[in-house]
C-alpha cells in the first residue's frame, strides 16, 4: 500500500492508545503484521516542558519507517512547536488528536472537545502543517461532539483546506465515548466526500469485522486498537483473511508464551526494571485472558516485585498450561469472548 509517500505492507494500522502504544508494543505489532503504528498521544505542553519520562514517549530508536507521532493540545503555537520537536527527533508523520474523549483531555479543550470549535480546529491544523513543511500531517477525530452535532464532514473540509494529508475517523461521538456500536455510515459518508485517504476506526476486533468495515465504508485503511491488547497476532490473522478469505490457525499456547516473553523483555529494556515490572502486569493479564487458571494467576502476578519472579511465574503458568491433558494447546479462548473492545 502507498500511504503519504511511504510503501506499507498493508492497510492495517495500530491505533495510538495512551498507556499502551509504546515503542515495544508498536514494534511487536508491526512484526506481527501491522502496516503502520502510531505512538501514544502526548500533549504538546507536557512534551515540550514535561519530564524526561514523558518525553520518552517520543523516542523511536530502531523503529521501522515511517515513524508516526500523535500530539494533542489546544494552543496552535504549542502544537506547532510540538510538531517541530517531534520531526527534529525522527518523526516522519505527525498525527493530531481531536478524538480522545477523556475528561482530563477535554476539560482543557483538547482531544474531541475541539469538535465544538471548528474555528480553532482550523487554526491548529494550519499552524501544525505550516510548522513542518514536507512532513505529512494527519488527523484523528470522531464523528462529532454528540449525536445532535455530528460535524465530521465539516471537519474533513477544514482538514483538507488546511493541508492535512489523511483523516482517521472513529465512528462515535465524544458523548458516546466507547458505548454502543460504531457509526460506519458516517465513516462511509466522509469517505465518499474525501479527497484525502480515510482510515476507519472503531470496534474492529476480528478478521470478519475488518473486511466488513473496509467493504462498507470503502476506507483506505482500518485502525485497530484495544482488540490487539494481548493479541498482537490479530494483525497477522486479519491480513491473512483479507488476502485469502480463509482463517489462519490461531496461535498455540507455546507461541503465545514466546511472544509474551519477547514483549516482556522489550518492556524491561525500555522502561527499566522497576517501571517495566509494573507496566508488564497489565500486558500479562491481557495475554492470559481466557486461559485456564488465569484469574488466580493474575492475582499472584500483581504482587510480584521484580523481573526474575515475574518471568518465573509466567514460565510456570505456561509450562503447566501446555502440559495439562484436559486443555487444548490452541489459543481460541485467548480472544476474550466476543472480542468487543472499549475503543480503538
Amino acid at each position: 500500500m502507498q500511504y503519504l509517500g511511504f510503501s506499507l505492507r498493508n492497510n492495517l494500522f495500530v491505533a495510538p492508545m495512551a498507556g499502551l502504544s509504546d515503542r515495544p508494543f508498536r514494534q511487536l505489532c508491526r512484526r506481527m503484521g501491522a502496516g503502520l503504528a502510531f505512538s501514544e498521544m502526548v500533549t504538546s505542553n507536557s512534551l515540550l516542558y514535561g519530564s524526561a519520562k514523558t518525553r520518552r514517549r517520543a523516542e523511536h530508536a530502531g523503529e521501522e519507517a515511517p515513524v508516526c507521532v500523535q500530539i494533542a493540545g489546544s494552543d496552535p503555537k504549542l502544537m506547532a512547536d510540538a510538531a517541530r520537536y517531534n520531526v527534529d527527533n525522527g518523526a516522519q508523520i505527525i498525527d493530531i488528536n481531536m478524538g480522545c474523549p477523556a475528561k482530563k483531555v477535554c476539560k482543557v479543550m483538547a482531544g474531541s472537545a475541539l469538535l465544538k470549535d471548528e474555528g480553532l480546529v482550523g487554526k491548529i491544523l494550519e499552524s501544525v502543517v505550516t510548522a513542518v513543511p514536507g512532513t505529512p500531517v494527519t488527523l484523528k477525530t470522531r464523528t462529532g461532539w454528540d449525536t445532535s452535532s455530528r460535524n465530521a464532514l465539516n471537519i474533513l473540509k477544514i482538514a483538507e483546506n488546511s493541508g492535512v494529508r489523511a483523516l482517521t475517523l472513529h465512528g462515535r461521538t465524544r458523548a458516546c465515548a466507547y458505548a454502543g456500536d460504531a457509526e460506519y455510515e458516517t465513516i462511509a459518508a466522509v469517505k465518499a466526500k474525501a479527497r484525502i485517504p480515510v482510515v476507519a476506526n472503531g470496534d474492529i476486533a476480528s478478521p470478519e469485522k475488518a473486511k466488513y468495515v473496509l467493504d462498507f465504508t470503502q476506507a483506505d485503511a482500518i485502525m485497530i486498537g484495544r482488540a490487539a491488547r494481548g493479541r498482537p497476532w490479530l494483525f497477522r490473522e486479519v491480513g491473512h483473511y483479507l488476502d485469502t478469505g480463509t482463517h489462519a490457525p490461531p496461535p498455540k499456547v507455546g507461541e503465545i508464551h514466546a511472544i509474551l516473553l519477547e514483549h516482556l523483555e522489550s518492556l524491561y529494556a525500555f522502561y527499566g526494571a522497576e517501571t517495566g515490572v509494573r507496566v508488564a502486569r497489565k500486558h500479562i493479564a491481557w495475554y492470559t485472558r481466557g486461559l485456564a487458571g488465569s484469574a488466580a494467576f493474575r492475582q499472584r502476578m500483581n504482587v510480584l516485585p521484580d523481573i526474575a519472579s515475574q518471568l518465573l511465574a509466567v514460565n510456570e503458568f505456561f509450562f503447566a498450561l501446555s502440559g495439562r491433558g484436559d486443555l487444548t494447546d490452541r489459543a481460541d479462548l485467548n480472544n476474550g469472548g466476543d472480542g468487543r473492545t472499549q475503543n480503538d
